[in-house]
């Protein structure tokens, strides 16, 4: 559908009790009359908001004695850092010397807000840096009940009732209740009372005309419908581990009944260590609801109802009313699941003591109880083992984990008839460590967040691409290009730590199998900033990972792999079906707070002896830099200790280097800092060969966006082997390109700890680290980097503290080569390591060589009336500086220096 539409559509269908035909304000400040209700949103919304906004708007109620209420769209996303630079704040009056209500930002929205008179004041501020989707909100006049319609819960329980409980509910209500939780909480709500009004005419379960109550997971008519509810039947315990839960509520113009309450607690959903996906999932402890259970028929006389099929049941089991093959046993379980196991067992007639049980059955599998897909083995149908008696648990294993909803026992043969009991074995998707859904499915990623390469028909967008909560799906245009060249694109709003991906096929508006398609290999790449792109790389071949895609339009695949830090993540599909390239999908990771934590405090010991090199900074800019640096703040993932494997926490590798750091696995004995044992820990490895001589590999941090800061930036190094190999830190901005740091290899394996000073300055919004290593030749060594950090318990002055009590200064220009872009010729600060004893011997001898070479030169050129002599000067270190193409100086090298020189009796120059 058209982007201008489906952004209305969402928007007005989040708040769908109130009129679509209030003004909507997204203009930057103005007065408003709240005699018709509107909206106000940030300018650009649900868009990036603009920088440097200062919008107020001052709404005002048409009588003295009436109050105004507002109410926030769930979709919310203002710049944090304590709502120092972007916020929104609500005051309790006309002006801004008025009471303040509440200053906001993040990505919670606030709950409702109400005025104490009849006017609320509103501004909006937003700075120069990063931006976000903003806020949208509705304000009315506040009218008996409007406050408890239509509000956010935040907090960690709370109570939620229909309007005016316990008295009657009013009429013709659309309310919205929207519970929202933090990462790795899972929203538990139950019912205290449910009395709605009650359909005479009701067919089945959710069949409601007049009012109801629909719960979703997630922002209303986006994410999945968990159920519609009406009548006197108190829904059972819901659980959601999406991060939002939705209910809302509809009541006609004509009956009216006593409402509902309900209670909703969060509760932390920790993952134990040993943590197996394989748990029973509730038949048999009756966490799998009596409502959640269903059959296509049921035994006539009453005493084989569905929902007694629960594994273990005392009472009878599930009996059709008829004896086929097309009779099912149907499970709802609310929520993706991975499905990993059933068990079946029969059951014994108590008025009869007939056995019954099932043979053999097949599977089926939906995410939302329309599109199904039957287990296959090859072409055909997979039949499952059954039972041999009444009593025996028969448990069957799948070759691989199914992610679905809706589970569909279809028997096949059976003794005497059909009986069943049942119990599934798996996890909930979100269940595993950092396996959050991101906020596809939940729609709290915005349809704005979501783009591709291109689109078929405006019938499947991008914003179409959501998994299972999307009833079609994003299909590109139809193509003969090659593959890899159409991509869907999400960006997750901030950087996270992303680990898996959930895909699935897309449908088209019918039931036809044109517009049923899937894509059946994919690449997935991710970005930082949107421009600069990595592949999710086959550790096998160090090539990007071609994944297994989908073998049907509905079913989701898992794919899973190494932890990376991400804000956008792309799918390439490169194999599809020959219905077209058509896709669905979800997310998996977590916040980056959730990942293991980064190292310690260390105190840095340089040794004297050691061959470095610092570029030297003037002490007039160190003074100039504020020294009190408590509104500077590290971005997420800087500070990272490389513990878990594959995981550089926000840094990236270089893919235009020749290769990349690699991990490998610290010893008991090195001192590592951390939580986590010694013997799991890894550092950074590059390793020197001859075959890779020359080549490098760099490690990139996530750019800072805090100009005039100041940091001590620490870190652990190891150079040790042959000669050759080389550990640099450079700085990249958007001002200049510097050398900061150079280390060569020596002998030894110590490890070492370093330290520089990291400035930015006025203007400078794009600072970068680089951390480089390049091999060295000859016989095996390496070059090790570890917990690299940003050191705030050393003081800035400390942070620059002399690395050698010798330093000598020298111009470096590059013979023959290029400075970096932006840079000028650098001043090297260098530290002589002192000469080897052995070089004293070598000199010893090759001194006394040069003394018979010269009397025998002197004998042999007598004749010829020249005097030769051979004068030997003190052994002289001079200084030899490599030097790249762009002009970074590498190494300094001690170069012993023999000189020839002839005498000339008239002190005149010969050549």
């Amino acid at each position: 559908m058209d982007f201008l539409v489906l952004v209305a559509g969402v928007i007005s269908l989040h708040f769908s009790g109130w009129s679509v035909s209030g003004q909507e304000v997204n203009t930057c400040g103005g007065r408003l009359n709240a005699k018709v209700a509107g909206y106000i949103t940030s300018p650009g919304y649900p868009n990036d908001y603009p920088s440097h906004q200062n919008c107020v708007w001052v709404v005002s109620a048409p009588e003295p004695n009436q109050k105004i209420v507002l109410n926030f769209n769930p979709h919310f996303e203002i710049e944090k850092h304590d709502c120092k630079y972007d916020f929104i704040e609500i005051r309790d009056g006309d002006s801004e010397s008025a009471e303040l209500l509440g200053k906001h930002c993040g990505n919670i929205a606030p709950s409702t807000i109400t005025s104490s008179g009849s006017h609320i004041y509103i501004r909006f501020i937003s700075d120069y840096a990063r931006q976000g989707a903003g806020f949208s909100l509705r304000y009315e006049i506040f009218k008996t009940g409007s406050e408890d319609c239509s509000r956010n819960f935040t907090n960690t329980n709370g109570t939620i009732e229909s309007p005016g409980y316990p008295d009657k509910y009013p009429h013709n209500l659309d309310c919205v209740f929207t519970i929202l939780a933090k990462p790795k909480m899972e929203i538990i709500l139950q019912f205290l009372t449910f009395d709605l009004e009650h359909d005479p005419l009701q067919v089945a379960e959710g069949d409601c005309k007049y009012d109801w109550l629909d719960i979703w997971d997630g922002i209303p008519t986006v994410g999945p419908l968990i159920g519609r509810y009406c009548g006197t039947k108190t829904p059972s315990e819901i659980r959601s581990s999406t991060g939002i839960l939705s209910l809302t509520f509809h009541t006609d113009m004509a009956v009216a009944k006593d409402g509902f309450s309900a209670r909703y607690y969060l509760a932390p959903q920790e993952a134990p260590e040993n943590f197996q996906c394989n748990y029973p999932l509730g038949m048999e402890s009756r966490r799998i609801s009596n409502e959640q259970i269903s059959a296509s028929s049921t035994y006539a006389d009453g005493g084989w109802p569905a929902q007694q099929a629960r594994l273990n049941s005392d009472d009878n089991a599930w009996a059709p009313n008829h004896d086929t093959t097309r009779e099912y046993l149907q499970i709802d379980l609310r929520f993706l699941t991975l499905l990993k196991a059933v068990a079946t067992q029969g059951a014994v007639s108590k008025h009869t003591g007939v056995s019954y049980y099932v043979k053999s059955y097949k599977l089926e599998v939906s995410t939302n109880g329309e599109d199904w897909m039957m287990f296959r083995n090859g072409k055909n149908h997979k039949i499952f083992p059954g039972n041999n008696d009444t009593s025996e648990v028969v448990l069957n294993k799948f070759p691989q984990p199914v992610l679905t909803r809706f589970v569909r026992f279809r028997p096949q043969t059976w003794n005497v008839g059909i009986a069943m009991r049942v119990e599934l074995y798996g996890c909930q998707i979100t269940d595993g460590p950092c396996s959050n859904m991101l906020g596809m499915m939940s729609g709290l990623i915005s349809d704005s967040q979501i783009t591709a390469s291109s689109t078929r028909e405006y019938l499947w967008p991008p914003g179409g691409a959501r998994l299972v909560s999307s009833r079609s799906g994003w299909y590109s245009r139809m193509t003969t290009e090659q593959a890899g060249k159409e991509w869907l694109q999400v960006d997750l709003g901030t950087l996270k730590t992303v680990k898996g991906i959930i895909i699935q096929g897309a449908r088209g508006g019918d039931t036809s199998t044109e517009n049923r398609a899937f894509v059946r290999k994919f690449k997935v790449a991710y970005s930082l900033n949107g421009n600069d792109w990595e592949y999710i790389q086959d550790s096998k071949t160090e090539q990007a990972k071609l994944f297994e895609g989908n073998m049907h339009y509905d079913t989701p695949e898992v794919r899973r792999f190494d932890p990376v830090a991400a804000q956008f993540v792309r799918v390439y599909p490169e194999r599809w079906s020959p219905a077209g390239m058509g896709m669905r999908m979800e997310i998996l990771g977590c916040d980056r707070t959730e990942m293991a934590p980064t190292s310690e405090t260390v105190k840095p010991t340089i040794k004297i002896e050691e061959t470095t090199t610092q570029v030297a900074i003037e002490e007039e800019t160190i003074d100039s830099i504020d020294t009190e640096v408590k509104d500077c703040v590290v971005p997420p993932g800087f500070n990272c200790n490389f513990d878990h494997s594959e995981d550089v926490c926000s840094w990236t590798h270089d893919i235009k280097a020749n290769f990349t750091w690699s991990f490998h696995p610290n010893s008991t004995w090195m001192g590592h800092y951390g939580s986590i044992p010694a013997s799991s820990k890894n550092y950074l490895r590059l390793p020197s060969s001859g075959r890779r001589e020359g080549q490098h590999a760099r490690l990139l941090s996530p750019r800072m966006h805090q100009p005039n800061c100041a940091f001590c930036l620490a870190f652990r190094y190891r150079a040790s082997g042959t000669s050759g190999a080389t550990l640099r830190v450079l700085r990249n901005s958007s001002q200049e390109n510097s050398l900061l740091w150079k280390i060569r290899e020596e002998p030894g394996s110590e490890w070492k700890d370093g330290r520089i000073l990291l400035t930015s300055y006025d203007g400078e919004y794009q600072l970068q680290v680089v951390i480089e290593g390049i091999v060295g030749k000859g016989q095996s060594g390496e070059i090790a980097v570890d917990d690299i950090r940003i050191a705030n318990d050393i003081p800035l002055e400390n942070c620059m503290a002399p690395t050698s009590h010798l330093e000598t200064l020298f111009c470096v220009s590059p013979p023959g080569g290029t400075l970096l872009p932006g840079s000028e010729p650098t001043v090297d600060t260098v530290s002589v390591q002192p000469i080897p004893v052995y070089w004293y011997y070598v000199m010893a001898a090759g001194g006394a060589v040069l003394v018979l070479v010269s009397v025998a030169l002197a004998l042999v050129l007598h004749y010829h009336r020249f005097r030769y002599a051979a004068k030997k000067s003190d052994p002289a270190i001079t200084y030899k500086t490599s030097h790249y193409a762009n002009g970074a100086p590498l190494a300094v090298e001690p170069t012993l220096t023999i000189k020839l020189e002839q005498d000339d009796p008239d002190h005149s120059s010969r050549c």
